[in-house]
């Protein structure tokens, strides 16, 4: 993690804007206010279906595409030695401190009341930002040595081959079931029950290693959209181009849902074309307004997570870990009775809960703003 000042980019507002976006949701997403249920399409689907909430991820994978789309031309110009160095350095740290962050606070309370060290055979391998890391690895790989063209049929042959995986290897009639799927198997059998997510009905990883297969898809498709906007973005053909060919993907996702159900948990193929689908129109929007009618609206609060967005998200993370570890006299840890004692108090029901996610995400924007007033990015 290294600091560095700010930097002119020939990168759009927007493209920064949009990932800022993301960052966003996903604090709200990941910070549920207690003592009452969140808005359903601020909760990620039960198994298949989608809402609001299992489009963040994705749109942070497609946004980190675009956002690699200004730095490959860079590496690709450099030898093979600066281009592996990189990678595998920044490979490293991302996955690196999304494992620590999953293992903090490293400490927990033992039967004899003294401190003991977390176990490594407790501690999960896979998450979010170490499936980022990975994403990110294999498509600079791609396309440090492959062409545009084959980069989009490498997408082709992961999405159909993830389908076909799933159905051959899953267990007869129930190959997208949670418990009997092969990505759950697979998962198992490489990293063991102790590495993986516990949160759900049954140890399974939302965020596997077999399902990061089709998430590589996301990123390419997002560093292939980087390049056409750097071409053809400022433009109405361009904005155009974007949404026709999210409208296509959009309906071809939901075709395909009839026999391969779009789902986030499973990061099915027709879910990746979907958000993919939703990410270009989304994008083609932001350009119109920030980029060719020069909207300012919003565009500096969102562009201030978009500056720092990793260590802003793992700050957002630690953080919430942090308040949920420390013990009130009401037997509430202290995120649960600030949110219980006192947003649903002012506002009860989900609004309150919703509140409560909103107040977090604006502390984590603080530390932002606080980092671009000093003009400073943290770079993971």
């Amino acid at each position: 993690m290294k600091e560095a000042l700010i930097q002119k980019s020939n990168r759009f507002l927007s493209l920064d804007v949009f990932r800022g976006i993301t960052i966003c949701l996903m604090i709200v997403v990941n910070t549920p206010g207690t003592g009452a249920d969140l808005y359903p399409y601020l909760v990620h689907a039960e198994w298949f279906g989608f809402t609001l909430a299992d489009l963040v991820f994705p749109s942070f994978l497609f946004a980190m595409g675009n956002a690699m789309s200004f730095s490959m031309p860079k590496l690709k110009e450099g030898s093979a030695d600066v281009f592996w160095k990189k990678i595998i350095k920044r490979t490293f740290l991302i996955f690196l401190f999304g494992y620590l962050m999953y293992w903090f606070p490293f400490f927990r309370q033992g039967i004899d009341g003294a401190l003991e060290l977390k176990p490594f055979a407790e501690t999960r391998i896979m998450g979010v930002l170490q499936r980022i890391a990975i994403c990110y690895f294999i498509t600079s790989v791609i396309f440090y040595y492959l062409k545009q063209r084959a980069a989009l049929i490498v997408s082709v042959v992961i999405l159909l081959a993830y389908w076909a995986i799933l159905y051959l290897f899953g267990q007869s009639g129930a190959e997208l079931d949670m418990a009997t799927s092969v990505v759950t198997r697979f998962d198992l059998a490489i990293l063991g029950d102790g590495h993986i997510y516990k949160g759900d009905k049954i140890p399974f990883d939302p965020e596997g290693i077999l399902s990061t297969l089709p998430a590589i898809v996301n990123v390419i498709v997002g560093l292939l959209a980087g390049q056409y906007i750097q071409k053809k973005g400022k433009s109405f053909e361009g904005i155009a181009k974007l949404l026709i060919v999210g409208f296509l993907l959009c309906a071809l996702a939901l075709w395909w849902d009839l026999v391969f159900p779009i789902g986030k948990k499973l990061w099915t193929s027709s879910f990746v074309l979907y958000t993919v689908g939703i990410n270009l129109s989304v994008m083609a929007i932001l350009i119109y307004f920030i980029e060719l009618r020069k909207s300012k609206f919003g565009t500096e609060f969102f562009n201030i997570f978009g500056k720092n967005p990793l260590f802003i998200y793992l700050f957002s993370e630690l953080l919430y870990i942090s308040l949920r570890l420390i013990p009130t006299s009401s037997g509430l840890d202290v995120f649960e009775w600030i949110s219980e004692s006192v947003f649903q108090n002012i506002f009860p029901g989900s609004f309150g809960a919703f509140m409560t996610a909103i107040a977090f995400m604006l502390l984590c924007w603080l530390l932002g703003w606080w980092l671009n007033r000093r003009r400073i990015y943290i770079k993971i």
